[in-house]
C-alpha cells in the first residue's frame, strides 16, 4: 500500500468529508435516493423489496416511445389511432376519443403530464401491436438495463400480481431516462396539458415548488399506495428519489420534499482527479525508468456527506515493484477511498507511460544494486 504525497492528501482532506449524515426516517415503505452523476446512494429503506410501481410504470412506457423517436421509427407529428380498448381504459385518462388519431407529441404529454392510461395503451398498440406484446418489450428493455426484478404486464401500471419492480431498479430506470432521453426529458417538467378541452395538471407535486425539480412520475393504486419518482437539479448536481407505499397525496408531497432538501443539504459532489492526472508513482523492477506514473482513465467525482471530512483516507495499493516491461494504460494499481460509515470507493490506476525492460547486463547490475542497497539504492 502506498500513501499519497502530503500535498495531495491535504487537498483531498480539504474536499472530503466524517461519518455520514443521518436522514430522518421516512413514512414510505420503500425508498431510495441516489446521486445521478456518481450513482452514490444517499438514503435507502427496503430498496430491494419487491413493490408495485403503479403509474410509475409509465417511465418505461415513455422511454420506449422516445426510443422509437430516436430511431426514426416515429415522429412527433405522427398520428396514432385510438382503439376501443384504449378509449375504455379507466383510472387517470388523457380523454382520447375512440377512432380518433392523436399526435405523438400530444400522447407524450398525455403519458408524462396527465398520467393517461388511455394514451399509454395507444402508444403500446402502435409500437407493438398489442399492450401485451408491448409489456414483453418493456420487460426485455428492463433486462437490457440490468434490472433483474422489474417485470411488466401492461403499459399503465394497472394492478397485476406479476407487475413488479423495486425502488433501486426504478431509480436506475429513471437515471437511464434522464441520460438517454435528454432531448425529450423536458416534457416531465410541464405543469399542465389540455386535451379535448380538458385541462389537467401534472400530478408531481414537486414541479410546482421552488425546488428545481423537473420530473418524473407519480403512482397510486390501493395495493401500492402513493408513490413518486422525483428528479431535481441544483448547481449542476442532480438527485433522483424514489418513494412508494405512502398513505396519502399529502404525505407523498411532504416526504419527498423533506428528503430532497436533506439530500442537497447534507451531501456534496467533489471532483478529486481529472482523467490523466498523475495520482502517484509506482516503483518499477528492472525497467528503463525507476518509476512509472499512475493515472485514472476517467474523471473521479465522489459523493460524500458534507460533515464527514476529517476521517476520510486515500491510499494507492499495488504489488511492487512492478516488473518491466510496462505498457502505457496497463492497469497496475488501485486507488481506494475509505471513511467510517461510507462504502469504500475503489478505482483502477493505469500506467501513464511505456517502461521498457533493461538489457541483460543492466538487469544484472540493477539486481545486484537492489540486493546491496535495497529499493531505491
Amino acid at each position: 500500500m502506498r500513501k499519497l504525497p502530503p500535498f495531495l492528501a491535504a487537498a483531498f482532506l480539504a474536499l472530503c468529508a466524517t461519518a455520514p449524515a443521518h436522514a430522518n426516517e421516512t413514512r414510505a415503505r420503500q425508498a431510495l435516493m441516489i446521486d445521478f452523476e456518481t450513482g452514490a446512494v444517499l438514503f435507502e429503506k427496503n430498496a430491494d423489496e419487491v413493490m408495485y410501481p403503479a403509474s410509475m410504470t409509465k417511465i418505461m412506457t415513455a422511454y420506449l416511445l422516445f426510443e422509437e423517436i430516436r430511431k426514426g421509427k416515429l415522429k412527433l407529428d405522427d398520428q396514432l389511432p385510438v382503439s376501443e380498448k384504449a378509449w375504455r381504459m379507466g383510472g387517470s385518462k388523457m380523454f382520447v376519443g375512440i377512432g380518433n388519431r392523436v399526435p405523438v407529441e400530444a400522447l407524450i404529454r398525455g403519458i408524462v403530464v396527465q398520467s393517461g392510461n388511455d394514451s399509454s395503451v395507444v402508444v403500446a398498440e402502435a409500437i407493438s401491436g398489442s399492450e401485451e406484446a408491448f409489456a414483453e418489450k418493456m420487460t426485455a428493455k428492463a433486462r437490457e438495463m440490468g434490472l433483474k426484478v422489474t417485470t411488466f404486464r401492461n403499459a399503465t401500471g394497472w394492478p397485476h400480481p406479476e407487475h413488479v419492480t423495486t425502488s433501486r431498479e426504478l431509480a436506475e430506470m429513471s437515471r437511464r431516462v434522464i441520460a438517454d432521453d435528454h432531448e425529450y426529458y423536458h416534457y416531465y417538467a410541464e405543469k399542465e396539458f389540455v386535451w379535448n378541452n380538458i385541462r389537467q395538471g401534472n400530478r408531481n407535486p414537486l414541479v410546482y415548488k421552488d425546488m428545481h425539480c423537473d420530473g418524473l412520475k407519480t403512482g397510486h393504486t390501493e395495493q401500492s399506495r402513493y408513490g413518486l419518482v422525483a428528479s431535481c437539479m441544483r448547481d449542476g448536481r442532480r438527485l433522483i428519489l424514489v418513494l412508494n407505499g405512502m398513505a396519502s397525496m399529502q404525505e407523498r408531497a411532504t416526504e419527498s420534499e423533506k428528503l430532497i432538501e436533506w439530500g442537497f443539504r447534507e451531501f456534496g459532489n467533489y471532483a478529486l482527479f481529472r482523467k490523466g492526472d498523475q495520482v502517484e508513482t509506482a516503483e518499477v523492477w528492472l525497467g528503463q525508468a525507476p518509476v512509472v506514473g499512475l493515472t485514472l482513465d476517467r474523471d473521479l467525482v465522489v459523493t460524500l456527506p458534507r460533515r464527514a471530512r476529517q476521517q476520510m483516507k486515500l491510499a494507492v495499493h499495488y504489488d511492487g515493484p512492478v516488473p518491466a516491461p510496462i505498457a502505457a494504460g496497463q492497469p497496475i494499481a488501485h486507488l481506494v477511498l475509505t471513511a467510517p460509515g461510507v462504502p469504500a470507493i475503489e478505482r483502477p490506476l493505469h500506467a501513464a507511460a511505456v517502461v521498457g525492460k533493461l538489457d541483460f547486463f543492466s538487469r544484472i547490475g540493477a539486481a545486484v544494486s537492489h540486493l546491496v542497497w535495497g529499493p531505491g539504492g
